[in-house]
């Protein structure tokens, strides 16, 4: 859920430049609703922490991360 409190609500433009992608992929994320948004009338912006959040949720973690959480078998 975003909060009044939630950052700086960046334009499409922006949000694709912080992410170094095209604003196609952008409001692809928008239209299929896999990214949080706010609508301003008919301008749509982007919480700066929906966007963290994003990316957090679609971060991999390393190898080496990943082979820590298993235990040695007996």
């Amino acid at each position: 859920m975003i909060t009044p409190d939630a950052g700086a609500l960046l334009t499409v433009d922006e949000a694709a430049e912080r992410l170094r992608t095209g604003v196609r992929f952008i409001r692809r994320l928008i239209q299929e609703r896999r990214i949080q948004y706010v609508k301003v009338g008919r301008h749509v912006r982007i919480p700066d922490a929906a966007l963290s959040a994003y990316v957090a949720e679609r971060t991999v973690p390393s190898l080496r991360e990943a082979r820590s959480s298993y235990r040695k078998a007996a």
